[in-house]
């Protein structure tokens, strides 16, 4: 049983929001306190700081977590900053995961997200040359301090081929993303914020050479070896936790709106008081 501190928002939980049931509780990512122990003694003691990532029910102010969805806080990280990973940094991390990056060129697209902040800092720790793409150059501050080789806000810009496309848009993008693919290499496809259809025209999915690649990505498998890995990152660190917002959760309509408009960089903390 876990105390809930601090809640963390996400896009497409959001998105979907009317399809639960009435009076269901809502959310996946989270950090509290344990305050009791699993019975069995596979899961951190009463009093651990742990973040919750892609669980249920996690925006509530207790709630009972299986050990294999929680991460151990470390003592020097922000316990509001392990709300923020759950959904966005395990994605982030599971996909680039795929291959070696070390020499490889990686786009990163709707960089200025959740997703986005976490992927191109990860990229970079692996030895990628990073592109971020973002939806408009006021979106783009703080991307090269976190690892990004560019920066851009159109593709028509980009003057080599990827072997990774991290795509968290999609829509037309996807198509022009496929055109600046190298041989071998694959795009992600972890979201659709832009609502757009994909449409390819005739003869553009034929090619020579190497086989290219478009990959769905739904792993909803339990995220303790992820949370894990990231906070020790976060302790090391080698990664920050992109909270573009922080707020009080009775002010959950507010942060809503704010992240539906793309008012915010990054990810939205909000605390339970």
């Amino acid at each position: 049983m876990v105390e809930i501190r601090h809640i963390g928002l996400n896009f497409g939980e959001l998105n979907y929001v009317d399809q639960w049931p009435a009076g269901a509780v809502h959310g996946h990512d989270a950090a509290g306190v344990v305050v009791r122990a699993a019975s069995d003694g596979s899961g951190p003691p009463e009093g651990t700081r742990v973040a919750l990532g892609m669980t249920s029910h996690a925006w509530a102010e207790r709630v009972a977590v299986s050990p294999a969805s929680l991460g151990t806080v470390p003592e020097c990280v922000d316990l509001a900053d392990g709300a923020a990973l759950g959904i966005a940094g395990a994605t982030a991390l599971r996909v680039l995961r795929k291959r070696s990056l070390l020499a490889r060129n990686v786009l990163v697209t709707g960089a200025s997200g959740g997703v986005g902040h976490f992927a191109v800092q990860l990229a970079a720790l692996a030895g990628a040359r990073v592109t971020a793409l973002v939806g408009s150059p006021n979106r783009a501050a703080g991307l090269r301090e976190l690892g990004a080789d560019k920066v851009l806000s159109d593709l028509a810009e980009v003057e080599h081929r990827f072997d990774l496309v991290l795509d968290t848009v999609g829509g037309p993008l996807v198509a022009r993303a496929w055109n600046l693919l190298a041989e071998g290499g694959t795009i992600h496809l972890v979201g659709y914020s832009s609502g757009q259809d994909t449409t390819f025209p005739s003869g553009a999915l034929f090619g020579f050479g190497e086989p290219r690649s478009i990959a769905t990505f739904g792993d909803m498998t339990p995220t303790s070896e992820e949370l894990t890995d990231l906070l020790d990152l976060m302790a090391a660190g080698r990664l920050s936790a992109p909270v573009g917002l922080r707020g009080d959760w009775r002010d959950v309509g507010d942060a809503v709106q704010a992240l539906f408009a793309r008012r915010v960089h990054g990810k939205i903390v909000l605390d339970v008081l």
